[in-house]
């Protein structure tokens, strides 16, 4: 990245205001894989410092960072009037998005990059990890507080920042497609696997189906609800504010809870070569439904906590679904550290969703246990 065009945002947004202030640092931060992220620590007096994320935005992902942005700042406002109604504080709980010195809430440099940015929120951290049942619960707590907060935001008011992102029948055309049209060889060598998807294919439409039936509603929904999208209080260790933001847009609550069932309730790595190491910790299951269960407080319908096994079961299929077809076309989405990386990522997401039907009556006895509590 351009140095002069980092400090060419850095003077858009005045980070560098004050009466004695200067520019201290700015460093690349965090582990992200999409946007470009720094850290930059800025002087305002003699004794004080403060610090904020600048984001330089992934436009080849994020066709419309105008749109996006629009999404990030009407979703925050709307959770910085529920934090404060309910006695928190939203200068921590919540993302708040700088403006620059002409008042917009983001800043497109001479080389046609758009930028943001952040408070930084201090005294705070990531997990990377699952490391204990405790923080598993955490996180389903705060995503569930999340859905809860804008339970009541118009949710087909915001725009697809990635359209048909949690999309399982487009994402079953591509790899159809990808199968037809894919690598020959690679198509050979992954033929258990292709096999395995379209033996499912007719349950890819079961929650779409169901959406556009009126059965299940229309909800904001983050998309990508991993662990590491959650800030925890470096004190207290509790869930603090969610993060990342860039996926925020309509979709179905079990979008979400089935996402943080595949990344986080996964006995083995996303990309482990020894599926005997792999299958669904129904222990980090239950703590997760009773926690999201609880974050949301009522704000889901019968039918959304019904189908919260399938929302589990789907996700991982889909994400599965996406490595395959990235590997039948050449690995040109998901980054690949070593051959066949994304056919053994594929492997392992299908290794979960077969645990998941052999303890399908054990997920939806802890969802009624929490969801229908006597």
């Amino acid at each position: 990245m351009n140095c002069t065009k980092i400090d060419e945002a850095i003077a858009a947004f005045a980070l560098e205001a004050g009466a004695n202030g200067r520019l201290v640092s700015k460093t690349p931060y965090g582990n992200g894989h999409i946007n470009d992220t720094f850290l930059v620590c800025c002087q305002t007096t003699e004794s004080t410092e403060k610090r904020y994320i600048l984001q330089r935005m992934n436009h080849d992902i994020f066709k419309n960072p105008p749109q996006l942005m629009e999404n990030m700042v009407h979703v925050t406002e709307h959770l910085r009037k529920k934090i404060l109604a309910q006695g928190g504080d939203p200068e921590r709980e919540t993302l708040n998005i700088m403006k620059t010195e002409s008042g917009a809430d983001w800043y497109q440099d001479s080389d046609k990059n758009y930028w943001r940015v952040f408070p930084f929120i201090e005294n705070s951290m990531c997990l990377q990890k699952v490391e204990n049942t405790k923080d598993f619960y955490d996180s389903a707590v705060a995503f569930g507080n999340f859905q809860r907060m804008l339970a009541d935001y118009p949710a087909e008011t915001l725009h697809e920042t990635i359209p048909n992102f949690h999309n399982t029948p487009s994402r079953l055309q591509d790899f159809q497609k990808a199968v037809q049209t894919g690598d020959k060889e690679r198509a050979a060598l992954a033929q258990k696997e292709i096999t395995f998807v379209l033996d499912r294919a007719q349950e890819a439409s079961v929650l779409t189906d169901l959406l556009s039936g009126g059965e299940l509603p229309l909800r904001v929904t983050h998309n990508d609800t991993k662990l590491n999208n959650i800030l925890f209080d470096a004190d207290t260790h509790t869930a603090l504010c969610i993060i990342d933001l860039d996926t925020v847009m309509p979709g179905l609550s079990l979008y979400d809870f089935g996402d943080s069932i595949r990344f986080g309730a996964n006995t083995g790595a996303e990309d482990e070569t020894d599926l005997t190491k792999v299958g669904l910790d129904l222990s980090l299951f239950e703590a997760f439904t009773k926690g999201y269960l609880e974050g949301c407080s009522g704000s889901l319908t019968a039918k959304e906590i019904e189908m919260l096994p399938m929302g589990a079961k789907l996700m991982t299929y889909e994400c599965g679904m996406r490595f395959l077809t990235d590997f039948l076309t050449g690995d040109h989405y998901f980054k690949i550290h070593r051959e066949n990386h994304n056919l053994e990522r594929a492997r392992t997401q299908f290794q979960l969703v077969a645990d998941m039907e052999a303890k399908w009556n054990e997920m939806c006895a802890i969802v009624q246990k929490y969801g229908n509590p006597s």
